[in-house]
Protein backbone atom coordinates (compact mmCIF):
# COMPACT_ATOMS: atom_id res chain seq x y z
CA UNK A 1 0.00 0.00 0.00
CA UNK A 2 1.02 3.62 -0.47
CA UNK A 3 0.60 5.75 2.63
CA UNK A 4 0.58 9.43 1.69
CA UNK A 5 1.43 11.40 4.84
CA UNK A 6 1.25 15.16 4.41
CA UNK A 7 2.64 17.28 7.22
CA UNK A 8 2.74 21.02 7.67
CA UNK A 9 6.42 21.21 6.71
CA UNK A 10 6.93 18.21 4.42
CA UNK A 11 5.07 15.40 2.70
CA UNK A 12 6.05 11.80 2.14
CA UNK A 13 4.82 8.85 0.18
CA UNK A 14 5.59 5.62 2.04
CA UNK A 15 5.40 2.10 0.63
CA UNK A 16 3.91 -0.10 3.33
CA UNK A 17 3.28 -3.82 3.78
CA UNK A 18 1.08 -5.48 6.41
CA UNK A 19 0.50 -9.15 7.11
CA UNK A 20 0.97 -11.79 9.82
CA UNK A 21 4.00 -10.71 11.89
CA UNK A 22 4.85 -8.16 9.22
CA UNK A 23 4.46 -4.39 9.24
CA UNK A 24 6.89 -2.18 7.35
CA UNK A 25 7.00 1.25 5.78
CA UNK A 26 9.70 2.63 3.53
CA UNK A 27 9.97 6.18 2.26
CA UNK A 28 9.58 6.39 -1.49
CA UNK A 29 9.39 10.13 -2.01
CA UNK A 30 9.74 13.16 0.25
CA UNK A 31 8.95 16.73 -0.73
CA UNK A 32 8.81 20.10 1.02
CA UNK A 33 5.52 21.63 2.04
CA UNK A 34 5.35 25.16 3.33
CA UNK A 35 3.18 28.22 3.03
CA UNK A 36 3.35 30.40 -0.04
CA UNK A 37 2.94 34.12 0.58
CA UNK A 38 0.98 35.80 -2.24
CA UNK A 39 -0.07 39.37 -1.56
CA UNK A 40 -1.45 39.64 1.97
CA UNK A 41 -2.38 35.94 2.30
CA UNK A 42 -0.52 32.74 3.16
CA UNK A 43 -1.59 29.76 1.02
CA UNK A 44 -0.82 26.07 0.57
CA UNK A 45 0.56 24.94 -2.81
CA UNK A 46 -2.16 22.31 -3.18
CA UNK A 47 -1.46 21.59 -6.84
CA UNK A 48 2.21 21.00 -6.04
CA UNK A 49 1.17 18.60 -3.26
CA UNK A 50 -1.09 16.70 -5.65
CA UNK A 51 1.65 16.50 -8.28
CA UNK A 52 4.14 15.14 -5.76
CA UNK A 53 1.57 12.72 -4.36
CA UNK A 54 0.91 11.25 -7.80
CA UNK A 55 4.62 10.99 -8.54
CA UNK A 56 5.29 9.22 -5.24
CA UNK A 57 2.45 6.73 -5.70
CA UNK A 58 3.78 5.86 -9.16
CA UNK A 59 7.28 5.39 -7.77
CA UNK A 60 6.00 2.97 -5.11
CA UNK A 61 5.59 0.14 -7.63
CA UNK A 62 2.83 -2.47 -7.54
CA UNK A 63 0.18 -1.54 -5.00
CA UNK A 64 -3.08 -2.88 -3.59
CA UNK A 65 -4.28 0.47 -2.26
CA UNK A 66 -3.52 4.05 -1.31
CA UNK A 67 -4.57 6.20 1.66
CA UNK A 68 -3.95 9.88 2.40
CA UNK A 69 -3.62 11.58 5.78
CA UNK A 70 -2.67 15.19 6.51
CA UNK A 71 -2.86 18.02 8.99
CA UNK A 72 -6.32 19.17 10.05
CA UNK A 73 -8.63 22.21 9.68
CA UNK A 74 -7.58 23.51 6.23
CA UNK A 75 -9.78 22.99 3.18
CA UNK A 76 -10.57 23.74 -0.43
CA UNK A 77 -13.88 25.08 -1.70
CA UNK A 78 -15.45 23.67 -4.88
CA UNK A 79 -17.98 25.37 -7.11
CA UNK A 80 -21.06 23.61 -8.48
CA UNK A 81 -18.98 22.18 -11.35
CA UNK A 82 -16.50 20.63 -8.93
CA UNK A 83 -13.74 23.15 -9.71
CA UNK A 84 -11.48 24.45 -6.94
CA UNK A 85 -12.15 28.08 -5.95
CA UNK A 86 -8.57 29.17 -5.29
CA UNK A 87 -5.70 27.73 -3.28
CA UNK A 88 -6.47 26.63 0.30
CA UNK A 89 -5.39 29.24 2.83
CA UNK A 90 -2.77 28.25 5.42
CA UNK A 91 -4.00 27.98 9.01
CA UNK A 92 -1.16 30.30 10.11
CA UNK A 93 -2.61 33.11 8.00
CA UNK A 94 -3.92 36.07 10.01
CA UNK A 95 -7.38 36.22 8.43
CA UNK A 96 -9.18 34.83 11.50
CA UNK A 97 -8.04 37.62 13.82
CA UNK A 98 -11.11 38.83 15.70
CA UNK A 99 -13.35 36.10 14.25
CA UNK A 100 -13.66 33.96 17.43
CA UNK A 101 -15.15 36.91 19.32
CA UNK A 102 -17.66 37.50 16.50
CA UNK A 103 -18.71 33.86 16.63
CA UNK A 104 -18.98 34.03 20.42
CA UNK A 105 -21.57 36.80 20.06
CA UNK A 106 -23.81 34.31 18.21
CA UNK A 107 -22.97 31.03 19.96
CA UNK A 108 -21.70 30.93 23.55
CA UNK A 109 -18.48 29.04 24.18
CA UNK A 110 -20.26 26.56 26.45
CA UNK A 111 -22.82 25.70 23.76
CA UNK A 112 -20.18 25.48 21.05
CA UNK A 113 -18.17 23.07 23.19
CA UNK A 114 -21.22 21.04 24.16
CA UNK A 115 -21.95 20.34 20.49
CA UNK A 116 -18.46 20.03 18.97
CA UNK A 117 -16.18 19.26 21.93
CA UNK A 118 -13.44 21.24 20.21
CA UNK A 119 -10.54 23.13 21.71
CA UNK A 120 -10.74 26.87 21.06
CA UNK A 121 -8.04 27.59 18.50
CA UNK A 122 -8.13 30.68 16.28
CA UNK A 123 -7.55 28.68 13.10
CA UNK A 124 -10.38 26.16 13.53
CA UNK A 125 -12.23 25.54 10.26
CA UNK A 126 -15.37 27.24 11.56
CA UNK A 127 -13.47 30.50 12.10
CA UNK A 128 -11.72 30.23 8.73
CA UNK A 129 -15.05 29.77 6.97
CA UNK A 130 -16.62 32.74 8.75
CA UNK A 131 -13.66 34.84 7.61
CA UNK A 132 -14.43 33.92 3.96
CA UNK A 133 -17.45 36.25 3.96
CA UNK A 134 -19.26 36.57 0.63
CA UNK A 135 -16.90 34.09 -1.10
CA UNK A 136 -18.95 31.29 0.46
CA UNK A 137 -21.85 32.18 -1.85
CA UNK A 138 -19.85 30.93 -4.83
CA UNK A 139 -19.00 27.62 -3.14
CA UNK A 140 -20.92 24.38 -3.36
CA UNK A 141 -18.76 21.97 -1.32
CA UNK A 142 -16.06 22.07 1.33
CA UNK A 143 -13.36 19.37 1.25
CA UNK A 144 -10.59 19.05 3.82
CA UNK A 145 -7.14 18.45 2.35
CA UNK A 146 -7.13 14.61 2.25
CA UNK A 147 -10.73 14.56 1.01
CA UNK A 148 -9.83 17.05 -1.73
CA UNK A 149 -6.97 14.87 -2.97
CA UNK A 150 -9.18 11.77 -2.76
CA UNK A 151 -11.77 13.62 -4.86
CA UNK A 152 -9.21 14.45 -7.52
CA UNK A 153 -8.11 10.80 -7.57
CA UNK A 154 -11.56 9.21 -7.67
CA UNK A 155 -14.22 11.85 -8.40
CA UNK A 156 -15.99 10.86 -5.16
CA UNK A 157 -17.00 13.64 -2.74
CA UNK A 158 -17.07 12.96 0.99
CA UNK A 159 -15.59 13.82 4.38
CA UNK A 160 -13.76 11.27 6.53
CA UNK A 161 -14.90 11.52 10.14
CA UNK A 162 -11.63 11.85 12.07
CA UNK A 163 -10.72 14.97 10.13
CA UNK A 164 -14.30 16.27 9.98
CA UNK A 165 -14.29 16.19 13.77
CA UNK A 166 -11.55 18.86 13.83
CA UNK A 167 -13.64 21.49 12.02
CA UNK A 168 -15.80 22.72 14.93
CA UNK A 169 -18.74 21.95 12.65
CA UNK A 170 -19.17 18.30 13.70
CA UNK A 171 -21.51 17.09 16.43
CA UNK A 172 -19.16 14.88 18.43
CA UNK A 173 -21.94 12.95 20.17
CA UNK A 174 -24.34 12.47 17.25
CA UNK A 175 -21.40 11.89 14.83
CA UNK A 176 -23.08 14.07 12.20
CA UNK A 177 -22.51 17.55 10.85
CA UNK A 178 -23.80 20.28 13.17
CA UNK A 179 -25.88 21.87 10.39
CA UNK A 180 -27.91 24.11 12.70
CA UNK A 181 -24.75 25.49 14.29
CA UNK A 182 -23.26 26.17 10.85
CA UNK A 183 -26.34 28.14 9.82
CA UNK A 184 -26.27 30.27 12.96
CA UNK A 185 -22.73 31.49 12.25
CA UNK A 186 -23.41 32.11 8.54
CA UNK A 187 -21.95 28.93 7.04
CA UNK A 188 -24.29 27.33 4.46
CA UNK A 189 -24.89 23.67 5.46
CA UNK A 190 -24.83 22.74 1.75
CA UNK A 191 -21.03 23.00 1.96
CA UNK A 192 -20.79 20.00 4.27
CA UNK A 193 -20.31 16.77 2.26
CA UNK A 194 -21.46 13.23 3.16
CA UNK A 195 -19.48 11.67 6.00
CA UNK A 196 -17.35 8.51 5.72
CA UNK A 197 -15.89 6.18 8.31
CA UNK A 198 -12.16 5.43 8.24
CA UNK A 199 -11.66 2.21 6.32
CA UNK A 200 -14.17 3.09 3.60
CA UNK A 201 -13.02 2.37 0.06
CA UNK A 202 -13.66 5.75 -1.57
CA UNK A 203 -13.31 4.56 -5.15
CA UNK A 204 -10.64 3.81 -7.70
CA UNK A 205 -8.09 6.14 -9.27
CA UNK A 206 -8.38 5.95 -13.06
CA UNK A 207 -5.16 7.95 -13.38
CA UNK A 208 -3.41 5.19 -11.38
CA UNK A 209 -4.70 2.15 -13.29
CA UNK A 210 -7.78 1.71 -11.13
CA UNK A 211 -5.92 1.61 -7.80
CA UNK A 212 -8.34 1.44 -4.82
CA UNK A 213 -8.33 4.58 -2.67
CA UNK A 214 -9.12 4.07 1.02
CA UNK A 215 -10.28 6.75 3.46
CA UNK A 216 -7.92 6.09 6.37
CA UNK A 217 -7.83 8.05 9.62
CA UNK A 218 -7.22 11.07 7.43
CA UNK A 219 -6.23 13.40 10.25
CA UNK A 220 -2.58 12.43 10.66
CA UNK A 221 -2.95 12.29 14.45
CA UNK A 222 -5.82 9.81 14.11
CA UNK A 223 -3.56 7.58 12.02
CA UNK A 224 -0.69 8.04 14.47
CA UNK A 225 -2.85 7.02 17.44
CA UNK A 226 -3.79 3.77 15.65
CA UNK A 227 -0.07 2.90 15.75
CA UNK A 228 0.41 3.72 19.46
CA UNK A 229 1.80 0.37 20.73
CA UNK A 230 -0.22 0.35 23.95
CA UNK A 231 -0.62 -3.01 25.66
CA UNK A 232 -4.14 -4.07 26.72
CA UNK A 233 -5.12 -2.90 30.19
CA UNK A 234 -2.50 -0.15 30.49
CA UNK A 235 -3.39 3.36 31.62
CA UNK A 236 -1.63 5.13 28.79
CA UNK A 237 -1.41 8.64 27.45
CA UNK A 238 0.03 9.49 24.05
CA UNK A 239 1.96 12.36 22.54
CA UNK A 240 2.07 12.55 18.76
CA UNK A 241 5.16 14.70 18.39
CA UNK A 242 5.99 16.70 15.29
CA UNK A 243 5.38 20.29 14.21
CA UNK A 244 2.64 20.11 16.85
CA UNK A 245 2.50 17.92 19.93
CA UNK A 246 -0.92 16.34 20.31
CA UNK A 247 -1.01 15.17 23.91
CA UNK A 248 -3.85 13.33 25.58
CA UNK A 249 -5.83 10.15 26.13
CA UNK A 250 -7.97 7.74 24.13
CA UNK A 251 -11.52 7.68 25.50
CA UNK A 252 -14.63 5.66 24.59
CA UNK A 253 -16.86 8.77 24.62
CA UNK A 254 -16.38 12.56 24.57
CA UNK A 255 -15.55 14.41 27.79
CA UNK A 256 -17.59 17.63 27.65
CA UNK A 257 -17.48 18.77 31.27
CA UNK A 258 -16.93 22.34 32.42
CA UNK A 259 -13.49 21.22 33.58
CA UNK A 260 -12.64 19.98 30.08
CA UNK A 261 -13.80 23.28 28.58
CA UNK A 262 -11.82 25.31 31.11
CA UNK A 263 -8.71 23.20 30.43
CA UNK A 264 -9.18 23.80 26.67
CA UNK A 265 -9.20 20.13 25.71
CA UNK A 266 -10.48 18.88 22.40
CA UNK A 267 -12.58 15.80 21.63
CA UNK A 268 -11.68 14.58 18.16
CA UNK A 269 -12.86 11.42 16.46
CA UNK A 270 -10.56 8.41 16.31
CA UNK A 271 -10.60 5.18 14.36
CA UNK A 272 -13.26 2.66 15.43
CA UNK A 273 -15.41 5.27 17.16
CA UNK A 274 -12.85 6.27 19.79
CA UNK A 275 -12.30 9.81 21.03
CA UNK A 276 -8.94 11.56 21.01
CA UNK A 277 -9.16 13.69 24.14
CA UNK A 278 -6.15 15.95 23.76
CA UNK A 279 -4.64 19.38 23.80
CA UNK A 280 -2.64 20.94 20.98
CA UNK A 281 0.81 21.92 22.22
CA UNK A 282 2.97 24.14 20.01
CA UNK A 283 5.47 21.31 19.41
CA UNK A 284 8.76 21.21 17.52
CA UNK A 285 7.65 24.12 15.33
CA UNK A 286 9.45 26.52 17.67
CA UNK A 287 12.69 24.57 17.32
CA UNK A 288 12.47 24.30 13.54
CA UNK A 289 11.72 28.03 13.18
CA UNK A 290 14.64 28.82 15.49
CA UNK A 291 16.99 26.78 13.29
CA UNK A 292 15.59 28.51 10.21
CA UNK A 293 16.13 31.93 11.77
CA UNK A 294 19.74 31.01 12.52
CA UNK A 295 20.24 29.51 9.03
CA UNK A 296 21.81 26.91 11.25
CA UNK A 297 24.96 25.31 9.79
CA UNK A 298 25.16 22.66 12.55
CA UNK A 299 23.10 19.53 12.16
CA UNK A 300 20.30 19.03 14.65
CA UNK A 301 21.69 15.85 16.30
CA UNK A 302 24.89 17.67 17.21
CA UNK A 303 22.94 20.61 18.64
CA UNK A 304 20.75 18.29 20.70
CA UNK A 305 23.81 16.47 22.06
CA UNK A 306 25.27 19.81 23.12
CA UNK A 307 21.90 20.88 24.54
CA UNK A 308 21.74 17.71 26.66
CA UNK A 309 25.01 18.77 28.28
CA UNK A 310 23.57 22.21 29.14
CA UNK A 311 21.96 22.79 32.55
CA UNK A 312 18.34 21.67 32.69
CA UNK A 313 15.62 24.29 33.29
CA UNK A 314 18.01 27.26 33.19
CA UNK A 315 15.16 29.13 31.52
CA UNK A 316 11.69 28.08 30.39
CA UNK A 317 8.88 29.74 28.48
CA UNK A 318 5.20 29.03 27.86
CA UNK A 319 5.64 27.30 24.51
CA UNK A 320 1.88 27.67 23.88
CA UNK A 321 2.00 31.47 23.96
CA UNK A 322 0.32 32.75 20.75
CA UNK A 323 3.50 34.76 20.08
CA UNK A 324 5.12 31.52 18.91
CA UNK A 325 2.38 30.61 16.42
CA UNK A 326 3.35 32.68 13.33
CA UNK A 327 6.55 32.14 11.36
CA UNK A 328 9.36 34.51 12.31
CA UNK A 329 12.31 35.26 14.56
CA UNK A 330 11.84 32.71 17.36
CA UNK A 331 15.06 33.54 19.27
CA UNK A 332 13.88 37.12 19.74
CA UNK A 333 10.47 35.92 20.90
CA UNK A 334 12.10 33.48 23.34
CA UNK A 335 14.16 36.33 24.79
CA UNK A 336 11.08 38.51 25.16
CA UNK A 337 9.16 35.70 26.88
CA UNK A 338 12.02 35.13 29.31
CA UNK A 339 12.18 38.83 30.17
CA UNK A 340 8.45 38.87 30.89
CA UNK A 341 8.94 36.25 33.64
CA UNK A 342 12.15 37.74 35.03
CA UNK A 343 14.48 35.25 33.37
CA UNK A 344 17.34 35.62 30.93
CA UNK A 345 17.52 33.50 27.80
CA UNK A 346 20.72 31.45 28.08
CA UNK A 347 23.50 32.41 25.68
CA UNK A 348 24.70 30.02 23.02
CA UNK A 349 22.71 27.98 20.57
CA UNK A 350 22.86 24.75 22.55
CA UNK A 351 21.46 26.48 25.64
CA UNK A 352 18.64 28.03 23.59
CA UNK A 353 17.78 24.59 22.20
CA UNK A 354 17.75 23.25 25.77
CA UNK A 355 15.32 26.03 26.73
CA UNK A 356 12.99 25.06 23.87
CA UNK A 357 13.07 21.34 24.63
CA UNK A 358 12.59 21.86 28.39
CA UNK A 359 9.70 24.24 27.70
CA UNK A 360 8.07 21.70 25.40
CA UNK A 361 8.47 18.95 28.01
CA UNK A 362 6.90 21.27 30.57
CA UNK A 363 3.93 21.80 28.23
CA UNK A 364 3.65 18.02 27.86
CA UNK A 365 3.53 17.78 31.66
CA UNK A 366 0.71 20.32 31.86
CA UNK A 367 -1.32 18.64 29.13
CA UNK A 368 -0.97 15.05 30.37
CA UNK A 369 -1.65 15.94 34.00
CA UNK A 370 -4.67 18.01 33.03
CA UNK A 371 -6.03 15.20 30.84
CA UNK A 372 -5.72 12.73 33.73
CA UNK A 373 -7.30 15.14 36.21
CA UNK A 374 -10.24 16.14 34.01
CA UNK A 375 -11.03 12.62 32.80
CA UNK A 376 -10.44 10.93 36.15
CA UNK A 377 -8.15 8.41 34.44
CA UNK A 378 -4.65 7.81 35.84
CA UNK A 379 -1.63 7.76 33.53
CA UNK A 380 1.04 5.14 34.18
CA UNK A 381 2.95 5.40 30.90
CA UNK A 382 3.24 7.85 28.00
CA UNK A 383 3.66 6.68 24.41
CA UNK A 384 5.53 9.31 22.41
CA UNK A 385 5.23 8.64 18.67
CA UNK A 386 6.13 10.53 15.52
CA UNK A 387 9.25 12.44 14.59
CA UNK A 388 9.88 13.60 18.16
CA UNK A 389 10.55 9.98 19.16
CA UNK A 390 14.00 10.41 17.53
CA UNK A 391 14.78 13.29 19.90
CA UNK A 392 16.33 11.56 22.92
CA UNK A 393 16.56 14.80 24.90
CA UNK A 394 12.85 15.51 24.38
CA UNK A 395 11.87 11.94 25.35
CA UNK A 396 13.98 11.98 28.52
CA UNK A 397 12.87 15.49 29.46
CA UNK A 398 9.21 14.48 28.98
CA UNK A 399 9.69 11.44 31.25
CA UNK A 400 11.38 13.66 33.85
CA UNK A 401 8.72 16.37 33.63
CA UNK A 402 5.75 13.99 33.77
CA UNK A 403 7.22 11.59 36.32
CA UNK A 404 6.22 8.44 34.40
CA UNK A 405 8.04 6.28 31.84
CA UNK A 406 8.01 7.36 28.22
CA UNK A 407 7.94 4.68 25.51
CA UNK A 408 9.26 6.31 22.35
CA UNK A 409 8.29 5.03 18.94
CA UNK A 410 7.35 4.21 16.34
CA UNK A 411 8.71 7.26 14.53
CA UNK A 412 6.55 6.62 11.46
CA UNK A 413 3.35 6.22 13.48
CA UNK A 414 1.08 8.14 11.09
CA UNK A 415 2.22 6.14 8.06
CA UNK A 416 1.93 2.86 9.97
CA UNK A 417 -1.60 3.70 11.16
CA UNK A 418 -2.50 4.67 7.61
CA UNK A 419 -1.22 1.29 6.34
CA UNK A 420 -3.00 -0.67 9.07
CA UNK A 421 -6.41 0.85 8.31
CA UNK A 422 -5.88 0.27 4.58
CA UNK A 423 -4.84 -3.33 5.18
CA UNK A 424 -8.00 -4.07 7.16
CA UNK A 425 -10.17 -2.43 4.50
CA UNK A 426 -8.49 -4.57 1.85
CA UNK A 427 -9.06 -7.84 3.71
CA UNK A 428 -6.24 -8.31 6.23
CA UNK A 429 -7.25 -9.93 9.54
CA UNK A 430 -6.94 -6.88 11.82
CA UNK A 431 -10.38 -6.75 13.45
CA UNK A 432 -9.79 -4.00 15.99
CA UNK A 433 -7.30 -1.52 17.44
CA UNK A 434 -5.98 -4.14 19.85
CA UNK A 435 -4.95 -6.37 16.94
CA UNK A 436 -3.37 -3.45 15.09
CA UNK A 437 -1.40 -2.37 18.15
CA UNK A 438 -0.26 -5.92 18.86
CA UNK A 439 1.25 -5.99 15.37
CA UNK A 440 2.98 -2.66 16.03
CA UNK A 441 4.48 -3.98 19.29
CA UNK A 442 5.65 -7.13 17.54
CA UNK A 443 7.34 -5.41 14.62
CA UNK A 444 8.49 -1.91 15.63
CA UNK A 445 11.38 -0.61 17.73
CA UNK A 446 10.28 1.03 20.98
CA UNK A 447 12.69 2.73 23.42
CA UNK A 448 11.93 3.23 27.12
CA UNK A 449 12.90 6.34 29.12
CA UNK A 450 12.55 6.27 32.91
CA UNK A 451 12.09 9.52 34.87
CA UNK A 452 15.38 10.53 36.50
CA UNK A 453 14.01 12.80 39.26
CA UNK A 454 17.02 15.11 38.95
CA UNK A 455 15.27 18.45 38.31
CA UNK A 456 12.48 20.41 39.98
CA UNK A 457 9.87 20.72 37.24
CA UNK A 458 7.23 22.10 39.59
CA UNK A 459 9.50 25.02 40.44
CA UNK A 460 10.15 25.61 36.73
CA UNK A 461 6.40 25.70 36.12
CA UNK A 462 6.01 28.27 38.92
CA UNK A 463 8.44 30.59 37.14
CA UNK A 464 5.96 30.97 34.29
CA UNK A 465 3.34 32.46 36.63
CA UNK A 466 5.38 35.20 38.23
Amino acid sequence: MAAVDLGASSGRVMAGTAGPSQLTVEEVRRFPNSGVRAGPALYWDILGLYRETLAGIREAGRLDGVGIDSWAVDYGLLDDRGALLGNPVHYRDSRTEGVPSRVASKVAARELYDVTGLQQLPFNTLYQLVSEGARLEAASTLLLIPDLLNYWLTGSIGAERTNASTTQLYDVRARTWAASLASRVGIPPRLLPPLRDPGTVVGTAAELSGLPVVAVGSHDTASAVVAVPAAPGTNFAYISSGTWSLAGLELPAPELSDAALAANFTNEGGVDGTIRFLRNVMGLWVLSETLRTWSCPEDLPALLTAAAASPALAAVVDIDDPAFLPPGDMPSRLSAACRTTGQRLPSGRAAVVRCIVDSLALAHRRAIRAAARVSGRPVDVIHLVGGGARNELLCQSTADACGVPVLAGPVEAAALGNVLVQARALGEDLPDLAAMRALVRETQEIRRYEPSGTADWAAAEARLHR
